[in-house]
């Protein structure tokens, strides 16, 4: 056994390079999958359906669409199309100069208005299993916070948009592969500082153990850094579209803010390990740094209209 552990040590010493570059292409190429098929696996995942059936998306959502494309001055909009998805705001995946383009989903609820919020309260909503009757105080405050006009609706689907044309799934698939690479330097220069190139087996062990653990500390430091300057990014260039833009996206935070205390409320204690009394998110645990709060998203869309004025 010793001798087998033996020779695999020494081949992994003697391929070491062609390894790590394999291992940190496979790592990135795993990350873009859903953004290099979005029509295959992400599309498939956020689909609304009904009845058995995928929801289509509306007439009006498909020319809402059309028009922020045209607005946000999209040049091959052939490469972005839209979808009935879940949920209460838009998402997305992709990479517009790719083959499959950008897949966007756009929720139910945007098809609401104050006159008909039917795209809300046609939908049975359950919090701690208790269906929310739509009826209700709470009810009616959750329903409030879902209905946003159109120049909140249009912010929210540029936001999407400015975050794939950016090229926010490439960076953010780059950081895992990065942080591996980064393991194998740390290791490296872990030894050579310490003189344990030749060492004893067990001390180089160790050695990558601590390398290993520095690395995902920088994942984690780094993947949530870069997720918070790419959500500041993506509402600086929606926000910065038109002043009507920029206004809906402080309704958007606004009323984003509202539901998450709405949810806060009546999801008991859950609701309170997940929502601060503000409305941002706290971190899902202790090796993440805080959710990109939505106060101080809205506070920078502000001082952007500020700039504008």
């Amino acid at each position: 056994m010793a001798s087998h552990f033996l020779k695999v040590s020494v081949l992994l010493q003697k391929y070491r390079t062609p390894l790590v570059i394999a291992s940190c292409g496979g790592v990135f190429a795993a990350n873009m999958f859903y953004h290099v098929f979005p029509n295959l696996s992400y599309r498939q995942l956020y689909q609304a359906w009904c009845k058995g059936e995928p929801v289509m998306l509306s007439e009006k959502l498909e020319c809402l669409f059309q028009q922020v494309l045209k607005d946000y001055n999209v040049s091959s909009t052939k490469n972005f199309l839209a979808f009935a998805s879940f949920g209460f705001h838009p998402v997305g995946a992709g990479v517009p100069w790719l083959p499959a383009g950008v897949q966007i989903g756009i929720p139910a609820n945007f098809n609401s208005t104050l006159d008909d919020p039917s795209g809300i309260t046609n939908r049975n909503v359950f919090i701690n299993d208790k269906m929310v009757d739509w009826s209700s105080e709470a009810g009616c405050a959750l329903k409030e916070a879902l209905l946003f006009s159109v120049e909140a609706q249009k912010f929210a689907i540029a936001r999407e948009v400015a975050r794939l044309q950016s090229g926010g799934p490439v960076m953010s698939a780059a950081v895992a592969p990065f942080c591996l690479g980064g393991v194998w330097v740390y290791s490296v220069v872990l030894k050579q500082v310490f003189g344990l190139h030749g060492g004893p087996m067990l001390l180089r062990g160790a050695v990558n153990i601590v390398a290993l653990g520095i690395g995902a500390v920088s994942y984690f430091l780094t993947s949530d850094a870069l997720s918070q300057w790419l959500d500041y990014s993506s509402d600086r260039r929606a926000a910065g579209v038109s002043r009507e833009y920029a206004k809906g996206g402080v309704e958007f935070y606004d009323k984003i803010l509202s539901r998450n205390k709405t949810l806060r409320s009546l999801m008991g204690k859950k609701g309170e390990e997940m929502y601060s009394p503000s409305g941002n998110l706290f971190p899902a645990n202790i090796l993440q740094l805080k959710h990109t709060p939505y106060t101080s998203r809205r506070e920078g869309i502000l001082t952007l209209l500020k700039e504008k004025a």
